[in-house]
């Protein structure tokens, strides 16, 4: 599937960050224009703006990207400070994989390797913790691709852990999540990465490709109801967004 920018401003749009030329939503992308929004898609690293505020947005995520959170490239200082927008307005925001990493850099947190070196590229099980069981059902084993993970930073709360890289899935504040697996993974996105990724499994603890494919046919029907449950908690549709601000005075 295609995306493209939707400039005829008539669906709420939500802003989408991505780092490679090639990169795509995938799954999320597909999801969120399925429930009635616009991606805005900008690509900080080739010189996209972020915009100062939330209002012409209904939410915001920023995705993966071979890149580390620790990189002193500009774009990457500039995404980092920039998340302050959506916490400050508490607009829906979601970090994925090295989206999440950023957020936990901005929150404080540090992002590192594993002390033994090893790195999750493949299937690897996922155990919610109470505050998690208590918002949805999560997979047994999610779809991981990564050689950094993140700690805990103040104000935010564990909702799923992993054996390796023990913080998988954090909340902060009302809305904004950041989560270290990929549910945005198609079929077709598994074969790009795993293909020009492929020296990337050599290397301690990875998953050799056959392991992946095998995997996705076991876990991914879970994983994609997971997606659809956390959406639906998130950000809702286009028609009946999720107000998160009001939740309070509601109850």
């Amino acid at each position: 599937m295609h995306f493209q920018t939707d400039h005829t401003g008539n669906r709420p749009r939500i802003l989408v960050v991505l780092h490679q030329e090639h990169s795509s939503p995938g799954r999320v992308g597909r999801e969120l224009v399925k429930r009635g929004f616009a991606l805005d898609i900008r690509k900080p690293r080739f010189g996209d703006l972020l915009p100062d505020t939330m209002d012409g947005h209904a939410g915001a995520v920023i995705f993966g990207g071979p890149m580390s959170a620790n990189d002193p490239d500009a774009f990457v200082l500039k995404e980092i400070d920039w998340i302050k927008v959506p916490l400050k307005e508490q607009k829906p925001f979601l970090g994925i994989c090295l989206g999440a990493q950023l957020m936990v850099r901005h929150l404080g947190g540090q992002v590192t390797g594993h002390h033994d070196a090893l790195v999750e590229i493949g299937y690897y099980p996922l155990q919610p913790t109470a505050a998690g069981e208590s918002l949805m059902d999560w997979p047994k084993k999610v779809y991981q691709w990564h050689r950094e993970g993140f700690d805990l930073p103040r104000g935010a709360d564990l909702l799923a852990e992993g054996p390796t890289y023990p913080n998988q899935a954090i909340r902060v504040g009302p809305c904004a999540y950041g989560i270290q697996f990929h549910p945005e993974l198609t079929h077709q996105m598994m074969v790009r990465w795993t293909t020009k990724g492929a020296p990337r499994m050599e290397l301690p603890g990875a998953q050799q490709r056959r392991d992946h494919f095998a995997g996705r046919f076991v876990y991914d029907p879970a994983v994609r109801q997971w997606l659809d449950r956390f959406l639906d908690l998130w950000i809702g549709t286009a028609e009946a967004p999720v107000q998160h601000g009001m939740l309070k005075a509601a109850e």
